[in-house]
């Protein structure tokens, strides 16, 4: 299996840095990037085809391409930024794609940025919370290459997971490899739940603010900010009824024991 990042353009770049955001847990990575693609000037430099991705084209105005991610350049404040976006990324269905086309791709990607001397790589992503999410605005959880980066990060208002657990693909694999390359490297996730599908644009908004707070990135937030209040309306609609069914269904809970 094989990764291969195809560039169009050669540029010189400056204290360099990466932000990935692939689909993932809530699309809450992918979200943030394409509104970062949206909102600032970048220019795309590079293409990236793997043959762990999966074995389709894409068409537009009947001309086909693969399927692939693309690298953009934006450079911001004296520094350059890479933003890593697109549709795929290897299938965690172990049916689909192996460990080691996981490896294989990130490697890939950390070793190219290496080479063209980016310092940092931050990977965007969502953490599953399940229900809770449906009951509470989505916290930013960091988990860091260096111990000297968690306090820069709950200084800014993120939290970290204390009981530990697991980040699976690109985004725990990038800043992981990232670290044995001499690269600090972090994954910044927001708070959703795994059954949204289609998206949460709450939980990308909050890993947005902080990328705000990290870079001072200039956002208009305001689409992402309609899209994340009709988030919680839903919600709010939806813990409504099911607590209006589950009244029905167990009257004898709403009894006081005063009587």
């Amino acid at each position: 299996m094989a990764t291969r990042i195809e560039f169009l353009k050669k540029k010189k770049l400056k204290n360099a840095v990466l932000v990935s955001g692939l689909p993932g847990i809530g699309l809450v990575g992918k979200i943030a990037v394409d509104y970062l693609l949206k909102q600032c000037k970048t220019e795309k430099i590079a293409d990236v085809y793997s043959d762990s991705f999966p074995p389709s084209v894409h068409t537009e105005k009947g001309l086909m391409d693969l399927i692939h991610d693309e690298l953009h350049l934006y450079e911001f404040k004296g520094r350059s930024f890479l933003f890593l976006a697109g549709p795929v990324q290897p299938s965690l269905d172990i049916r689909l794609s192996s460990s080691q086309d996981h490896y294989e791709f990130a490697q890939k990607i950390v070793s190219t940025m290496k080479s063209l001397g980016v310092k940092k790589i931050y990977a965007l992503a969502g953490i599953n919370i399940g229900d809770k999410r449906m009951e509470q605005e989505p916290k930013i959880v960091v988990a860091v290459t260096k111990k000297e980066m968690v306090a820069e990060f709950t200084k800014l208002g993120a939290t970290v997971d204390s009981y530990g657990g697991l980040i699976s693909g690109a985004a725990g694999l990038l800043p992981g490899l990232a670290r044995a390359q001499g690269i600090e490297g972090a994954c910044i996730m927001g708070e959703t739940n795994a059954r949204l599908v289609y998206g949460d644009h709450g939980a990308a908004k909050k890993v947005l603010e902080m990328l705000v707070k990290l870079f001072g990135f200039k956002l208009d937030m305001k689409n992402i900010e309609k899209e994340s209040k009709n988030i919680e309306k839903a919600f709010a609609t939806l813990n409504k009824q099911l607590e209006e069914r589950k009244e029905e269904e167990h009257p004898e809970e709403k009894l006081s024991y005063v009587r």
